[in-house]
């Protein structure tokens, strides 16, 4: 196992990409500190995590063998946030690889965004990511050994998409804040880098406000009438890549396999980037 002994922080952690993460983590060795809301956003036009669902990612990590300390948060709290990361390194002993994944979306063109729709896009996607390896790279540095920080971009991190011009922004924004830790974090050992996936067949595009978003013709879309359109967004020749390719990728760059990668941006995102 690639990451025995290790310790992981993953925000976002309840479900979708971030479930995903810790399992794959914890597979490989790994200790987690799940992270999420696990309430609703008022902007946001899907269903949020629940309670339930986190405690559902802490069970399948223990399945494992792997210990957890999963709590529920906020990642625009950063109060909360430190307290929860002192927590579980008090638990855990260290940590050594940060997945700052929780992000939201919502929908609507440039003029027709609300103030509150930007701020929370925002806030979540951008100035959580800055909460959580704020809150984390003391106890890395202290550790002494290194580490491995992994921001979770999109394929909106390096081209523009319609109608979400708060979440673009998001996602651009993470590179430079991930360049800029790359370099300072460099002589501490401490790697930054951002993941860019396409589309993730998770509950961010698998909802009803998507829907109606791709298909405005359509009285009642369902995902079988919007399926077609995220063919024509890849190179491949497939809709959308599953949460377990996104992890993959953040396990390599957690890995020693990774140790001299630093700054990147990389794209799981089946050729998308060459449209």
């Amino acid at each position: 196992m690639s990451l025995e002994g290790k310790v992981a922080v993953v925000t976002g952690a309840a479900r979708g990409q971030g479930r995903s993460h810790a399992v794959r983590l914890a597979e490989e060795g790994a200790d987690v500190i799940a992270i999420d809301i696990c309430r609703p956003i008022s902007t946001v036009p899907y269903p949020l995590a629940t309670a339930g669902d986190l405690q559902e990612t802490a069970e399948r990590v223990r399945a494992l063998g792997r210990r957890i300390l999963a709590v529920e948060v906020d990642v625009r709290d950063s109060l909360a946030l430190n307290a929860a990361i002192a927590e579980g390194l008090a638990l855990l002993g260290r940590i050594d690889i940060v997945v700052a994944n929780a992000g939201i979306i919502s929908f609507a063109p440039v003029e027709d965004i609300t103030g509150e729709m930007w701020d929370e896009v925002i806030d979540v996607n951008l100035k959580g990511v800055w909460h959580t390896c704020k809150a984390a790279i003391p106890a890395m540095k202290a550790g002494g050994e290194g580490g491995s920080i992994v921001i979770i971009s999109s394929v909106a991190g390096v081209k523009a998409w319609e109608n979400q011009a708060h979440y673009v922004a998001s996602k651009h924004g993470v590179i430079g804040l991930m360049r800029t830790m790359a370099r300072e974090l460099a002589p501490h050992r401490i790697r930054v880098n951002t993941v860019h996936p396409t589309s993730v067949l998770t509950d961010m595009i698998d909802n009803d406000g998507l829907y109606r978003l791709f298909r405005p013709d359509h009285p009642n879309p369902t995902m079988a009438d919007v399926e077609p359109l995220f063919w024509q967004q890849n190179s491949l020749p497939l809709p959308w890549v599953e949460p377990v390719d996104i992890s993959n990728a953040v396990v390599f760059l957690a890995s020693d396999q990774a140790r001299y990668i630093t700054g990147i941006m990389l794209p799981v995102d089946a050729g998308t980037l060459l449209k």
